[in-house]
């Protein structure tokens, strides 16, 4: 049986999903690539979601292996690669750091599906999730960080790490929760929802961007030589826009 989701966090959920895409791509420089794999990889697990196929929960490895193993693969690649470096070389700092602010929709929507019992409570910010942290600085990072210049480049490294790490918590928890061979947490209430198309769409492809847009500005941040240019450049591009 389908569960009854609310179509206001359907749409909710559509969107800040359509949005944090939108950012990723204006972060690249609107990359073409970035977009079809996007679209094409959104559009795939959208089939999977209504065909029911990570509801079969007890096969090894878990079906649900399948949202979150080729994005984690794809991220891996652009590290390791020289084209993928270069790539990450030239994301905008900027707008990386406001697309974090989509995590505050997010948690919102988590804490709508647990009242409905369609994940656990320890996925939301009454629980174990605090991510929520993430999302409501993130504008005021960006704003002191790029806006109005105020904070550097050892502040910027602390959020992102200290982020990543609230991030890495709230993956770890619903991972461990969803039914499979491998639930440590939530028997009584697990972690359902994202089974199911929309909800398919965050660890397919939300936390991946709000992952690898964490990783890619440490990596920018932490190579000294080029960190001042990076924040001017990004600073430049910022009032470009605005004009």
């Amino acid at each position: 049986m389908i569960p009854n989701f609310s179509m206001t966090m359907n749409i909710c959920f559509i969107l800040v999903t359509l949005i944090t895409v939108w950012l990723f791509y204006a972060a690249a420089n609107r990359s073409n690539l970035f977009l079809i794999i996007a679209i094409a990889w959104l559009l795939v697990q959208t089939a999977l979601g209504f065909s029911k196929f990570y509801l079969t929960s007890k096969t090894v490895p878990p079906r649900f292996a399948l949202l979150v193993i080729p994005p984690l693969v794809l991220i891996a690649t652009v590290f390791v690669t020289k084209r993928g470096r270069r790539f990450i070389d030239n994301l905008d700092l900027g707008v990386l750091t406001f697309l974090h602010a989509v995590r505050i929709v997010v948690e919102v929507v988590l804490l709508n599906l647990s009242m409905q019992k369609l994940v656990p409570q320890l996925m939301t910010f009454e629980g174990r999730n605090f991510d929520i942290i993430s999302g409501i600085t993130a504008p005021l990072v960006y704003y002191f960080g790029f806006v109005k210049p105020k904070l550097g480049r050892k502040t910027l490294l602390v959020w992102n790490f200290i982020c990543l790490a609230l991030l890495l918590n709230i993956v770890i928890n619903a991972v461990l929760s969803i039914p499979s061979p491998f639930q440590k947490f939530a028997f009584e209430q697990p972690n359902i929802a994202v089974l199911y198309f929309p909800f398919v769409w965050l660890p397919c492809c939300v936390v991946p961007i709000v992952l690898f847009a964490h990783l890619a500005a440490i990596k920018q941040l932490l190579n000294k030589n080029k960190s001042k240019d990076i924040l001017r450049v990004t600073l430049i591009n910022s009032e470009h826009k605005v004009k």
